[in-house]
């Protein structure tokens, strides 16, 4: 289904065809019951709070969603959604690649809940730290200790080097293996009582009744 918020006669040529599709908090809210909402991020973090109905399935596993995402595609437009705006960027390219249309939140879910929009966040869930931040964290701190390590063994600070290298590679090639090894993190998984990714594809599949 074509999405009528993408003027495509004013697209510039130039413009990739795989370019996301960017929605703004407001636009996204106009039109909030038309989308099939997808959120991105980490278990743990789509459980501290998120888009009322939102699906969680995380970046890394896109590829795996792709028939159920595609079907659900089918009945109507994809919305997905992060903490600011960049992991869903990121997911609407790589979904373009599969052959789904899908539009990111601009500012994610921090911008809709600035905004005053509602946001599900079950009794007592707890809030971790967006996956950008929780990176940031991990690698400064091995840094650090690569650093002080190295005031008493020179050789140490090979360690801080090599995570400048690291920082390095992810940003030429926009991946992240630290963000890989922190999703699976106990804090970061979903509680017991969430819906398994299984069934999650299920649900995206399912015809609305």
């Amino acid at each position: 289904m074509t999405d009528p918020t993408i003027d495509r006669t004013t697209t510039p040529a130039s413009t990739p065809a795989s370019a996301p599709t960017g929605l703004t908090v407001a636009q996204a809210a106009a039109r909030f019951d038309e989308f099939t909402v997808v959120d991105v991020r980490t278990p743990g973090e789509y459980a501290g709070g998120r888009l009322p109905g939102a699906h969680n399935v995380p970046l890394d596993r896109l590829g795996e969603a792709a028939r159920a995402l595609r079907a659900a595609a089918a009945r109507g437009p994809l919305l997905l959604v992060c903490v600011s705006g960049n992991r869903s960027a990121k997911g609407c390219a790589q979904l373009a690649a599969l052959g789904v249309e899908a539009a990111t939140l601009e500012g994610g879910t921090g911008g809709w809940a600035a905004a005053g929009h509602p946001v599900e966040r079950p009794a007592g869930a707890r809030t971790p730290w967006p996956m950008d931040r929780q990176v940031r964290l991990a690698a400064g701190s091995l840094v650090v200790a690569g650093f002080a390590a190295g005031l008493a063994r020179p050789r140490a600070h090979r360690l801080s080097g090599l995570i400048g290298a690291g920082l390095v590679f992810s940003a030429v090639t926009d991946t992240c293996g630290m963000a890989a090894l922190l999703a699976r993190l106990p804090h970061n998984r979903p509680p017991k009582d969430a819906p398994s990714f299984e069934e999650t594809l299920v649900r995206l599949a399912a015809p609305v009744l």
